[in-house]
């Protein structure tokens, strides 16, 4: 069973970026973001006497960033999930069109041409 602790981060001095996880007092620093969660895990299983399998780590870099940042960054986020969301959508349209228009006898290639795709395209649509 995994436990998650948070790790709070914010901008030391120079190049570096301060860690800390409260909950078991581990304090560290990394140059990079994406070297946290292995840094943290490793010191936060240690103090808490946990196999590192059984930790995650949930990163908190927005504390310490501004406000006009972090709304940013969430909308930003907002909008990327709204756009793999209609991606999705837009692919299963894709499908259902192209199965259609074959079903009424067009060719791949009338499919593709019609939905503004290759035939190759229209016949992988088929496939999915």
């Amino acid at each position: 069973m995994t436990r998650m602790f948070t790790v709070t981060v914010e901008r030391g001095h120079g190049d570096w970026w301060v860690l800390e996880a409260p909950d078991v007092g581990a304090v560290s620093q990394v140059r990079r973001l994406d070297q946290v969660e292995d840094e943290m895990r490793e010191a936060i299983a240690h103090l808490a006497d946990l196999p590192e399998s059984e930790v995650e780590v949930e990163v908190d870099v927005r504390a310490t960033l501004p406000e006009d940042c972090v709304e940013h960054v969430g909308q930003a986020r907002r909008l990327r999930a709204e756009a793999e969301a209609a991606s999705r959508r837009a692919a299963e349209e894709s499908r259902l069109a192209a199965r259609s228009l074959r079903n009424r006898g067009l060719t791949f290639r009338d499919v593709g041409s019609i939905m503004g795709v290759s035939q190759r395209r229209a016949a992988q649509l088929l496939r999915g």
